[in-house]
């Protein structure tokens, strides 16, 4: 104040709304980290939402384009995505980690506006739930063009469904001699034995290994087999 340099959060509502300044204001860092105001910053957030209410409202006619289908018939990928994103903003929430929650949205979102098509209701409705708690007045709004006519704070938050949080497969590097030589798609749940019967068998591995002996082979499933030849 004493520079007269400060920004009325006034002006950032007449322009932006509420709803854009206050998640500009939770996603620019931790709560515990001094930060730097940059008014400029503000459109991503801003961005943010309109991407949002592009997913749900069509802006030529105001229509909500959603459609109703059952999950059974949503892809796994959206199903997989979505599910991750409850049980991340889930956890931050908790943790206060405002930031990382509304990253999380935006990714979510991101990947419902690249594959392009309607959002499925189900999954539209889970995507309102999460950010209300950050941005309230647009996802009220939202809820309300679903055909809630229930409020949105009085709602339960979504409950991520385990089976689509836990990857497929996950990465495997093999390393010989402290050289990565090999990646592997494996199941999160192998076993070390099994991991390491599939690495041995990798056609990278045996032809970096040239027919040497294995001295030893230290497995850390599901992400990494560290081979010392003999």
């Amino acid at each position: 104040k004493s520079l007269k340099n400060a920004v009325t959060p006034d002006e950032i509502c007449d322009e932006y709304g509420a709803d854009t300044l206050r998640l500009y204001e939770m996603a620019m860092g931790p709560l515990d980290v001094s930060r730097p105001w940059d008014t400029r910053a503000v459109v991503g957030q801003y961005r943010l939402l309109q991407r949002l209410w592009r997913n749900v409202v069509d802006e030529t006619t105001g229509e909500v384009t959603v459609v109703d289908v059952p999950d059974a018939d949503i892809d796994v990928d959206t199903l997989r995505a979505l599910h991750k994103a409850i049980d991340g903003v889930r956890q931050d929430l908790q943790g206060l980690r405002f930031n990382t929650a509304i990253a999380k949205i935006t990714e979510l979102n991101n990947q419902l506006t690249k594959a392009g098509g309607a959002v499925p209701r189900s999954v539209a409705e889970s995507l309102v739930l999460l950010i209300a708690p950050l941005a309230p007045h647009i996802a009220e709004e939202l809820w309300r063009r679903l055909g809630r006519t229930d409020t949105v704070v009085h709602q339960d938050f979504p409950v991520a469904d385990p089976a689509y949080v836990v990857d497929e497969s996950v990465t495997c590097v093999v390393q010989i001699k402290g050289k990565v030589k090999a990646r592997l798609e494996v199941s999160p749940t192998i076993s070390d034995a099994e991991l390491e019967k599939v690495a041995l068998a990798d056609e990278k591995v045996v032809a970096a290994l040239e027919g040497a002996g294995i001295r030893k082979v230290i497995v850390r499933a599901p992400k990494l087999v560290n081979i010392v030849p003999a």
